[in-house]
C-alpha cells in the first residue's frame, strides 16, 4: 500500500468506533484506539535508517485533477521527525486516557472520533508537499482541536476556549492560505519542492514579502506567538489528554512545523528572519514572565509552552541567518536550526509529561488550583519524581534534556550581534539580554509548578477529595516520557543523528546535501565559557525570585485589566456581535420587496459598473430584423397592459390586464415562430388568469376608504434600472458575439445525434435533460410540501371535530 493512504488510517479507524463504543461496552474504547498510533509509529520507524542517510520518498494521489490539485506524501528527515511526535505521542496519548477517562460516564465515541480526526489532520500538515491539501488538513486541524477543547460542552468555559481557538488559528489560516495564492502565482506551482528550488527566483518578486507576512501570520497563530497566544491558556479546559497532545506536542507545532519548511524559501529575507526571530524572544519572554501569575497547574504549563514555542521560533530565525553567512563560514548560525529541532524534541518529552502529572494531580486531589495544593510529594511519591524530572529539564538543569538544548539556545542567541546585515549588529545587542532575563523566569515558574504543588503543608481540608498515588496505568506514559528526559541526557547525539540531523538538512538544504555533512557533536561540559557563566546567573537570580516569590508576586495584580489582549479579544468578540445583530436588524424588515430592493440594486450597480469597466458596451442595429408594424401594435398593448395592472383601481381590472400581457407575449411566440412556446405561454397565461380569478372571488372589493400605495422614488428608480440594465446587456450581448451562437450546433446535430425533429423538445429532453429532471424533482418536491399541508390541516379539522363532539 501507497504510505500516502497511512495519513488517512486514523480517520478511517474512526468511522469504526462508535460502533465498538455501542456494542463492546465492556472494554475501555481507548484499548481499541491503542492500535491505530502504534501501528502507525512503527510502520514510519522503518523509514529512519533511509532517511538518516539522505533519502527522501514521495507517494501520491490524484485528489482534484480538474485543477491539479494532489495529495502528495513527501517523507524526508523533517515530516518523519513530525510523524513521529505525532504518532509516538499519540500513543502515550491514548493509554494515558484509557485510565483518566471513566469508560461509564464519558461520551468515549466522541473524544476518540476527533482525537483520530486530529491525528490525520496533524499527518497531512506536516506530509503535504501540495499547499492546498496542506491548507486543507491545517484547517481540519483547527476544527478537530475545536471539537477536542469543546469536548465537555456542557461548560460555559469550554465552549469559548474552543470559539476562541477556532477563530484565532482559522484567521491564521485564512492568512496563510493567501501567502499560499501568492506563492502559486510567483513560482507557478503549488508544490513546496518545487518552490524551494527557485527560492531565488522568487525573492526578486514583488509580492514575495507580502506571502511572507501571510504564511507567518498562519504560523503565529497556530504556534501561540505574540499577540496571538491568548487562545492557549483558554483551551486548557479541554481533558488532559488533550492537552498532552495537543498544545504540547503536536497542534501548537504546527506554526513551527511551518515556519521550518518555508524556511529555505523566505530566510533570503531580512523580513522573516527579524519577525521570526523578534516574534520568538518577545513570546518567550511574555509567555515565561506571566506564567507566575498563573494559579491553576494547566494554566501555569500552558504559559510555560507559550514560552517554550518562542524559544524554538527564535532558534529557527536565527538559523535563518545562515543562509547570508556563506557556506565556507563556521558560523554558529549553522547550529541554531539544530538547536530548534533538538528543543523541539525535548520540549515535546518534558512538556507532555508534566501536563499528564497535572492530569493526575487533578485526578486525585479533585482540583487544579495551586494555592489549595501542596504537601503531595509523600502521598505522591512517583508522580512527584515526574514533576521534578520535567520541570528541571524545562528549567534548564542537568543532568536532563532540556540543559543541552537550553544552552545550545544562549550560544544562538549571543551570536546574533555578531551578525552584521539587517542591523542585527546594533539592535542584536538586545536578543541575548532577553533570552537571559525570560530564562530565568523559566526557572522560576519550572520550580513553582513542581515544589508549590508537592513540598511545603499539606491542605486536605481544601482538596475536594483524600489526595492518594495515580493508578499505575496512569502512570506509564508519563514515566515513559520522564525516562526519555533523563535518557536523551546521556545519549543525545542518538537523537541528533538519527532524528535532528536529517531534519535540518530539510530547513538548510542550501548547506547540507545529506545528514552525514552535519558536524555537530551534541556535549553538556564545554568548558568555562559565557554560556556557563549565565547558567549560573540563571540559577542564583532563578532561586531568590523563587524564594521570595510570595513577596512580589502580588505585583502582577498591579496590571491593568482593562487593558490586556484577551480584553481586546473580549470586546472584539461583543462589538462584532452586536455591530452584527444591528446591521441584521436594519435590513431584515421581514418584507419581501425591501429585499428585492437589496438584490436589485446590487444587480444594477454591479452589472453596470462592469460593463462600463470592461468597455463592453456596445450597441449596433446592423444586423437586427426591421421592426413590423403589428409587431409595434403588439408592444404597445403590452406596455398598455403593464401600466393598466399598476394603476388600475379594480382588482378585476388588474387581472384582465395581466392576461393581455400574457397573451401579448405568446402572440410574440406566433410571430417568431415558436409554435411550442407560444403554447407553453397560452397554457399556463390562462391557467394563471383562471387562478386569479377563483381568488378574486375570496377578495373585498376595493373601495374609495382603502388606503393606496404611495408612489416611492426609490422603487421607481430601481425598477427603472433593472429595465435599463437589462436592456444595455441584452443589445450588447446582441451586438458583440465573443463566441459563435450555440444554435448553429443545434441545428446541426439535434436529429442525427438526438434523433428528433423538434429543436425545442431535444434540448429539452437531451441536451439539458438534467435541467428537466431537476425541475420535476423540483415540482415533485413542492407536491409532497403541499400534500402535508392538506394531510395536516385535515387531521387537525378531525382533531377539532373530536374534541368538540366530546
Amino acid at each position: 500500500m501507497s504510505f500516502v493512504y497511512f495519513i488517512f488510517i486514523p480517520m478511517l479507524a474512526a468511522l469504526v468506533i462508535p460502533f465498538l463504543y455501542k456494542k463492546v461496552r465492556g472494554i475501555h474504547t481507548g484499548w481499541f484506539v491503542l492500535a491505530v498510533p502504534v501501528i502507525l509509529f512503527s510502520l514510519y520507524t522503518t523509514f529512519l535508517s533511509k532517511v538518516k542517510n539522505g533519502e527522501s520518498f514521495t507517494s501520491s494521489f490524484e485528489w482534484i485533477p480538474s485543477l491539479n490539485i494532489s495529495v502528495t506524501s513527501y517523507i524526508d528527515g523533517l515530516s518523519l521527525l513530525f510523524s513521529l511526535l505525532i504518532t509516538g505521542i499519540g500513543s502515550l496519548v491514548v493509554l494515558y486516557s484509557i485510565f483518566y477517562l471513566d469508560k461509564t460516564r464519558e461520551q468515549l465515541h466522541n473524544f476518540y472520533v476527533y482525537l483520530l480526526l486530529f491525528m490525520t489532520a496533524m499527518l497531512g500538515v506536516v506530509q503535504s508537499d501540495h499547499m492546498i491539501s496542506l491548507y486543507f488538513f491545517w484547517e481540519l486541524t483547527s476544527i478537530s482541536s475545536f471539537l477536542l477543547i469543546g469536548y465537555w460542552y456542557k461548560r460555559d468555559r469550554s465552549r469559548f476556549g474552543a470559539l476562541k481557538s477556532m477563530m484565532i488559528t482559522v484567521f491564521g489560516g485564512l492568512m496563510m492560505l493567501g501567502g499560499f495564492v501568492l506563492l502559486s502565482i510567483m513560482g507557478d506551482t503549488y508544490s513546496i519542492r518545487e518552490l524551494i528550488a527557485s527560492a531565488p527566483e522568487l525573492a526578486n518578486h514583488e509580492w514575495f514579502v507580502w506571502s511572507l507576512i501571510l504564511i507567518l501570520l498562519g504560523a503565529f497563530t497556530k504556534s501561540a506567538q505574540f499577540p496571538f497566544y491568548i487562545w492557549l491558556p483558554d483551551a486548557m479546559e479541554a481533558p488532559t489528554p488533550v492537552s498532552a497532545y495537543l498544545h504540547s506536542a503536536t497542534m501548537v507545532k504546527a506554526g513551527l512545523y511551518l515556519v521550518a519548511r518555508f524556511t529555505p524559501i523566505f530566510a533570503s529575507s531580512e523580513w522573516w528572519i527579524w519577525l521570526v526571530t523578534g516574534i520568538g524572544l518577545l513570546t518567550l519572554f511574555w509567555g515565561s514572565f506571566f506564567a507566575l501569575k498563573q494559579t491553576d497547574l494547566k494554566g501555569i504549563l500552558a504559559f510555560s509552552t507559550v514560552s517554550q514555542l518562542g524559544l524554538i521560533m527564535s532558534l529557527l530565525g536565527a538559523g535563518a541567518i545562515s543562509f547570508h553567512t556563506g557556506i565556507e563560514e563556521d558560523s554558529i548560525f549553522k547550529y541554531a536550526a539544530f538547536a530548534a529541532i533538538f528543543h523541539l524534541v525535548n520540549h515535546a518529552t518534558f512538556k507532555g509529561s508534566l501536563f499528564m502529572i497535572a492530569g493526575i494531580v487533578d485526578h486525585e486531589t479533585g482540583t487544579r488550583d495551586i494555592r489549595k495544593l501542596g504537601g503531595l510529594m509523600s502521598l505522591m511519591p512517583i508522580s512527584f519524581t515526574i514533576a521534578l524530572i520535567g520541570s528541571f529539564s524545562m528549567a534548564g538543569l542537568p543532568p536532563f534534556n532540556g540543559f543541552l538544548s537550553k544552552e545550545m539556545f544562549l550560544t544562538g542567541m549571543l551570536s546574533l550581534p555578531e551578525f552584521n546585515l539587517f542591523a542585527f549588529d546594533t539592535w542584536g545587542i538586545l536578543f541575548p539580554i532577553i533570552a537571559w532575563i525570560a530564562s530565568v523566569f523559566t526557572f522560576v515558574y519550572s520550580f513553582y509548578f513542581v515544589f508549590r504543588t508537592f513540598t511545603g503543608k499539606h491542605k486536605p481540608d481544601l482538596l475536594p477529595k483524600q489526595a492518594h498515588e495515580a493508578p499505575i496505568g496512569m502512570l506509564i506514559s508519563p514515566a515513559i516520557l520522564g525516562s526519555l528526559v533523563v535518557a536523551i541526557f546521556f545519549i543525545p547525539n542518538v537523537i541528533g543523528d538519527v532524528l535532528v540531523k536529517p531534519a535540518v538538512v530539510a530547513i538548510q538544504p542550501y548547506l547540507y546535501d545529506v545528514p552525514e555533512d552535519i558536524h555537530i557533536h551534541i556535549k553538556a561540559w564545554h568548558g568555562p565559557n559565557i554560556e556557563l557563566w549565565m547558567t549560573i546567573g540563571i540559577v542564583l537570580l532563578g532561586y531568590l525570585l523563587y524564594a521570595t516569590l510570595s513577596k512580589w508576586q502580588p505585583l502582577y495584580n498591579k496590571f491593568p485589566q482593562g487593558f490586556t489582549l484577551n480584553r481586546l479579544y473580549d470586546t472584539m468578540m461583543f462589538l462584532s456581535e452586536v455591530g452584527t445583530n444591528r446591521l441584521t436588524r436594519f435590513y431584515m424588515t421581514g418584507y419581501i420587496r425591501s429585499y428585492l430592493v437589496y438584490m436589485f440594486t446590487g444587480i444594477v450597480l454591479l452589472t453596470i459598473s462592469t460593463v462600463f469597466i470592461k468597455e463592453a458596451f456596445d450597441v449596433s442595429f446592423a444586423t437586427l430584423a426591421p421592426i413590423r408594424f403589428y409587431e409595434l401594435i403588439i408592444a404597445l398593448v403590452l406596455i398598455a397592459g403593464t401600466l393598466t395592472i399598476l394603476l388600475a383601481k379594480s382588482r378585476l381590472t388588474a387581472i384582465i390586464a395581466l392576461g393581455a400581457v400574457g397573451y401579448s407575449v405568446a402572440l410574440f411566440f406566433v410571430i417568431f415562430n415558436a409554435p411550442d412556446l407560444a403554447l407553453t405561454q397560452l397554457v399556463i397565461e390562462t391557467v394563471s388568469v383562471a387562478l386569479f380569478l377563483l381568488a378574486f372571488y375570496h377578495l373585498p372589493k376595493l373601495n374609495r376608504h382603502e388606503n393606496r400605495m404611495k408612489f416611492r422614488l426609490g422603487n421607481a428608480l430601481v425598477a427603472i434600472g433593472v429595465g435599463v440594465t437589462v436592456t444595455i446587456v441584452a443589445l450588447s450581448a446582441h451586438s458583440q458575439k465573443l463566441v459563435p451562437s450555440i444554435s448553429s450546433y443545434y441545428e446541426k446535430t439535434v436529429y442525427k445525434e438526438a434523433g428528433g425533429g423538434n429543436i425545442v423538445n431535444v434540448i429539452l429532453v437531451d441536451y439539458r435533460g438534467f435541467d428537466t429532471l431537476f425541475e420535476i424533482a423540483v415540482l415533485a418536491i413542492a407536491s409532497l410540501g403541499i400534500i402535508a399541508l392538506i394531510q395536516l390541516r385535515l387531521t387537525k379539522k378531525k382533531e377539532v371535530n373530536r374534541i368538540e363532539d366530546k
